[in-house]
């Protein structure tokens, strides 16, 4: 992997991201999941693809994950999707991209299409989980377990091996980030990826997706037996595959 770097987007918030740049190319721009970061099998291969392509590449850490600044409780998806939007114009510019969002990435992902409609030119998603805070969390939350997080403005909801801190204000901001009701015209590639076996976020999440795009040329692709990071060796090749064939759509 190439060398982290730094954007500083305001007084006291840097973004860690990692990028390749070939001028007057089309650019990859991959979005990770929850309390994920960009050190992962994902990203790796994505990026190895893009430089074996001499494509464009950007992956990103939004505040509070991975090694960018901030607190993770201060953070939501209006935060993320503007740190999104802000350091594509820094570092793609005017640049075409294809957007490749995994699990809550594919979320931010479906909120770019409002800032840059002419310079998305596809997007692939894997696993993906637009309003999984309100579907996926909060209905899923008991009584008392709302009437902690309300109380105190925060859950520590134990999922696996994981603790993740689920404030009050991330569960309101996920209301004010509806997309799944929407409709985005744009005219290009749109696959999604998920695994038959993923306990995460339902294959429904991907189809609901597809139906956001009215106009576009859609795909969902199914992993038999993937599971919701998908970062397994099939996974990874099937990602960088379907990948590969929307680019070759547009190049």
């Amino acid at each position: 992997m190439s060398k982290f770097k730094y954007l500083k987007i305001s007084k006291n918030k840097q973004i860690r991201y990692l990028d390749s740049n070939y001028h007057e190319k089309i650019y990859i721009v991959f979005l990770h999941g929850f309390m994920s970061n960009i050190e992962g099998e994902k990203p790796k291969a994505i990026f190895k693809y893009a430089k074996k392509n001499k494509l464009g590449f950007l992956a990103l850490e939004y505040s509070g994950h991975g090694k960018s600044t901030g607190k993770f409780t201060k953070g939501n998806i209006s935060k993320w999707s503007k740190e999104v939007e802000i350091t594509i114009k820094k570092i793609v510019k005017k640049n075409k991209f294809i957007l490749v969002g995994s699990s809550m990435g594919a979320w931010l992902s479906l909120n770019q299409f409002k800032y840059f409609k002419e310079q998305i030119k596809g997007f692939l998603g894997i696993g993906s989980a637009p309003e999984f805070l309100q579907n996926l969390m909060w209905k899923k939350f008991t009584k008392k377990m709302k009437n902690e997080t309300i109380k105190k403005g925060i859950y520590n909801l134990k999922h696996g091996n994981y603790e993740y801190p689920i404030t009050y204000q991330l569960i309101k901001d996920g209301r004010k980030n509806k997309i799944l009701h929407k409709k985005i015209l744009s005219n290009i590639d749109i696959t999604m990826i998920h695994g038959s076996k993923d306990e995460v976020v339902p294959l429904n999440y991907s189809k609901k997706v597809l139906k956001v795009f009215s106009k576009a040329n859609k795909k969902l692709v199914i992993i038999k037996n993937g599971d919701h990071s998908l970062s397994s060796k099939q996974g990874l090749k099937r990602i960088v595959l379907e990948l590969n064939k929307i680019v070759s759509n547009i190049i």
